[in-house]
């Protein structure tokens, strides 16, 4: 008999998988026995579980966008300064991008399903939290507890479907992943300004309850158990990992706060970056070492697609994240939009996105990934630099929202075939782990370019309007428009800096051109 490809599901005699052999006949197996047995019951559609999954990787993507709206509301009801309101988005993405290689290893040895269900119930507890909260103090440790729970959610989604989808079709199941992505950068922003605006701020963390249970259920009844592979923890590994990890992206997110100098005393923002560095060097040297179960198994990097994709993630994770910064001061500062109005900027990108992502699915299964990254980073890069030229004071809105629809176009095209490549050719032992890193890879990818555009938009600002005060107190007046006097240099200081993830992207093609062609398509 061939081999196995176990898929999971509870049977009347204990833990089951199911799966098809090599003679293509359909089989279950106990995980006692571990002896095989034809049936006729067909295998279960992996798409149901994937559905389920979607719900809680779309909400946990929405809060990372979704607080930043109600950031000014926040401060009027806790009487807090900009610093101790900062924390609250920062506090989330450190909880969530530090522990992303621990929790991806712990599915593959506790099961998927089991650590996404753990990760959906303390997310939704603790945003039920978060709204209860009547200090900035209480509201920050809640939301490092929601972040501990996105980070353990995040990567099972993955893992699952690298697990149960065919390589030959996982390019649609990573459209639908990447797809996601998409609508809630759109959600996010709406959603934050309808609730701050109506019910109250609260409401943003309360929201997530309802949607949560929901998931919760559906992912219980859908999600399959899934073989897992216990072995040996790599406790050593954990904690290098966690405080290289650390070091390095609180160093980044907070280098603009603190100037890129000193903390306080020794401590500076530099010195944090290089120890970073250095732990995750002796972290990589003991994975290399350790014989028995490294945390991170160096070798999923002799795949080259593997690697490859891990870097083009990167590149749009900054992006992406860098982009929305500049778009979304100029919208509201220069153009005086709300919170909401600036966000429907993005629509178009969202809904066209959403439209061809069944299309980037399938074409991804078929076609050179080589080819359809590269128009997809070309693309969106493309429309980002036309969007950089018409970010002027006086421009129509259809001028704006031109660029946003080809952004739409390419943007399926980076997220199925980088996701779909970095994973077709992962054991299945590994799956967790590999999502682990390409996950953490997207998502310091992000905090650097959230880093860099800061950076960068000061360096503008203070090029276009010398000697002119560019804080939110100074530019706004009644009704949210600037004064005619600074929106030239400020909207220029914002359309120079989107060079910068248009750069980025483009630097991403590097990594791109060099894809191989997946095995499944040259079996």
């Amino acid at each position: 008999m061939g081999s196995l490809c176990v898929r999971g599901g509870p049977g009347p005699l204990g833990e089951w998988g199911e799966g098809m052999t090599s003679e293509g006949r359909t089989t279950r197996v106990s995980e006692g026995s571990r002896t095989a047995a034809p049936t006729e019951e067909p295998p279960r559609s992996p798409w149901p579980a994937l559905w389920a999954m979607v719900l809680g990787f779309f909400m946990i993507l929405v809060d990372s966008t979704i607080v930043s709206v109600a950031t000014p509301a926040i401060m009027v009801a806790f009487d807090a300064n900009v610093n101790g309101v900062v924390w609250v988005t920062s506090a989330y993405l450190l909880a969530y991008a530090v522990p992303l290689l621990i929790t991806g290893r712990l599915g593959d040895r506790y099961g998927p399903k089991r650590l996404y269900l753990i990760g959906l119930t303390v997310f939704t507890l603790a945003s039920l939290w978060c709204g209860l909260t009547d200090t900035i103090g209480a509201l920050v440790v809640a939301r490092v507890v929601q972040g501990i729970g996105a980070s353990m959610l995040t990567p099972q989604t993955m893992a699952v479907i690298t697990r149960t989808f065919p390589a030959a079709s996982r390019g649609q199941a990573m459209a639908l992943w990447g797809a996601t992505a998409g609508v809630a950068m759109l959600v996010g922003p709406i959603l934050g300004g309808l609730l701050t605006d109506g019910p109250g701020w609260e409401w943003i963390f309360f929201v997530n309850v309802p949607v949560g249970i929901v998931g919760l259920v559906l992912a219980i009844r859908l999600v399959p158990r899934l073989e897992t592979h216990t072995h040996s923890f790599d406790w050593l590994g954990v904690v290098l990992s966690a405080v290289g990890m650390f070091l390095i992206v609180f160093a980044i997110q907070e280098g603009e706060t603190y100037d890129w100098g000193t903390i306080t005393g020794p401590v500076s923002i530099p010195a944090l970056i290089i120890l970073g560095l250095i732990v995750i060097g002796v972290f990589l040297w003991w994975q290399r070492r350790n014989s028995r179960e490294p945390l991170l198994p160096l070798g999923l990097f002799r795949d080259r697609n593997f690697s490859l994709a891990n870097a083009g993630i990167s590149a749009v994770g900054c992006s992406i994240t860098a982009m929305a910064f500049p778009l979304m001061l100029y919208a509201q500062g220069v153009r005086g939009l709300s919170p909401t109005g600036a966000a429907l900027l993005l629509a178009p990108m969202a809904v066209i996105s959403g439209g061809l992502a069944p299309v980037a699915g399938r074409l991804t299964d078929r076609l050179h990934p080589r080819s359809l990254a590269s128009f997809g980073v070309v693309t969106t890069a493309g429309a980002i630099f036309w969007l950089a030229s018409v970010m002027r004071p006086d421009t129509e809105t259809w001028q704006l929202l031109l660029p946003m629809s080809l952004m739409g176009v390419g943007s399926p095209f980076l997220w199925a075939p980088l996701s779909a490549t970095a994973t077709r050719n992962l054991p299945m032992s590994a799956a967790g782990a590999g999502s682990g890193v390409y996950n953490t890879t997207r998502q310091v990818g992000a905090v650097l370019g959230s880093a860099a555009i800061a950076v960068l938009m000061q360096a503008r600002l203070a090029t276009n309007l010398p000697g002119i005060p560019t804080d939110g107190a100074a530019i706004r007046q009644g009704g949210g428009t600037m004064p005619p006097a600074i929106a030239d240099g400020f909207a220029a200081a914002m359309a120079e800096s989107m060079v910068l993830p248009a750069a980025v992207l483009l630097a991403g093609v590097v990594a791109v051109l060099f894809f191989e062609r997946p095995r499944h398509q040259t079996a």
